[in-house]
């Protein structure tokens, strides 16, 4: 078997797929992603050219940040490989007037497809979700154009991420519900950035990303030994 057809988790996309029908509720099981967008989207718009740009959302989910982005000007392609959630994307893009080409397909087979199609990839709140980040990483590779940027965000393997995503999101707050993460499957700056080199990006930045859930908002900051922003170039 290829990477494409075994780096998923059927018991991760199983997990998402039972919240597809309040995906886009506020005050739904998906509060603290809809905090996050803005945030996500600002650190993207601030480092890549979006209006009439190719872009690709991978991981999409429910469509959240697919259709900030396809507002943002970008012609949007986004997959993912859970059926109801993009049927709910789907839904949600009739509804909104928002176009955005949704797709059922891992990253590895659609950079079969199309190599070097996309000016911008955006793969968010993912990579702690698979058997292995690092074909994630080397498909998107292989799915920019030269000079194009790759953005990702996940979790950090800290102390201070287990405290705060685990037991602080998930059974204190109950901003998330519960079983969303695995503390072994956070990743290290370092990691992600060996993973990037080896996929031939060159890393640009990484800043950390502070949810507070007094406030039900999100930004990018300085610290990153929690959530984590990461940009990334393919050389032209």
């Amino acid at each position: 078997m290829n990477a494409a057809s075994t780096n998923f988790s059927q018991a991760e996309l199983d997990k998402f797929d039972e919240l597809a029908q309040r995906w886009w509720d506020p005050n739904g099981p998906q509060k603290a992603l809809h905090a996050l967008n803005p945030a996500r989207l600002g650190y993207v718009a601030e480092r890549a050219q979006l209006r009439d740009a190719a872009v690709l959302d991978v991981g999409c989910g429910g469509g959240l940040l697919s259709e900030a982005l396809a507002q943002s000007g970008a012609r949007v392609t986004a997959i993912d490989l859970a059926p109801n959630l993009l049927k709910v994307a789907r839904l949600h893009g009739l509804e909104s007037g928002i176009k955005v080409d949704y797709r059922e397909m891992p990253v590895e087979a659609l950079a079969g497809e199309a190599p070097a199609s996309f000016d911008v990839i955006t793969c968010m709140e993912m990579l702690e979700h698979v058997p292995q980040p690092a074909s994630i990483i080397d498909a998107c590779a292989k799915l920019l154009k030269p000079g194009g940027r790759l953005f990702l965000s996940t979790l950090n393997r800290t102390p201070a991420a287990f405290a705060l995503a685990i037991v602080g999101a998930e059974y204190v707050a109950r901003v998330l519900p519960k079983g969303t993460h695995q503390y072994r499957d956070f990743i290290k700056p370092s990691e992600l950035a060996k993973w990037l080199r080896e996929a031939g990006l060159e890393l640009e930045d990484v800043s950390g990303l502070m949810y507070e859930p007094w406030r039900n908002s999100a930004r990018v900051i300085a610290r990153t030994d929690i959530n984590y922003l990461a940009c990334a170039r393919k050389p032209a």
